[in-house]
């Protein structure tokens, strides 16, 4: 017999998901460090329009993934108490909830916390800076 709390399949599953995105932070933080240094010379240079609206929209795909990951690594930080799925009743989810707000104030989550933030408040000023998404045709 098992000791501890048993968890469902479902949050097993996106437990399991998570951990498995969030291995690939390091890479995916380093593929937008290199994303945003292309973007920073080609900036610098006399570069072409559409070159340059590429390399901005790399670099907010690239900024996008590392903020996945790193929300993954969040997620898979706190636990499997920390997730709800659509399949659990009210009073499950709410619980979840609480321990997700939880887990949140501890040690061991909050640099993942800060830097989600970090990379989310980069992201959105990039998206302000830039246009990252085409203009439509009038």
């Amino acid at each position: 017999m098992p000791l501890g709390r048993r968890v469902s399949k479902d949050v097993a599953e996106l437990h399991e998901a998570d951990r498995r995105l969030a291995a690939g932070y390091a890479e995916r933080l380093a593929a937008a460090n290199e994303a945003e240094r292309a973007l920073r010379e080609a900036q610098g240079g006399a570069v072409a329009s559409a070159e340059l609206q590429e390399l901005t929209v790399a670099f907010d795909i690239a900024l996008t993934e590392a903020l996945a990951a790193a929300e993954a690594a969040e997620r898979a930080e706190m636990g499997p108490k920390a997730y709800a799925t659509d399949a659990q009743d009210a009073k499950a989810q709410r619980a979840a909830e609480i321990e997700a707000r939880k887990a949140k104030a501890t040690a061991s989550v909050r640099p993942w916390t800060d830097e989600v933030d970090r990379l989310r408040t980069a992201r959105e000023a990039h998206r302000l800076s830039f246009r990252t998404r085409p203009t439509a045709a009038v």
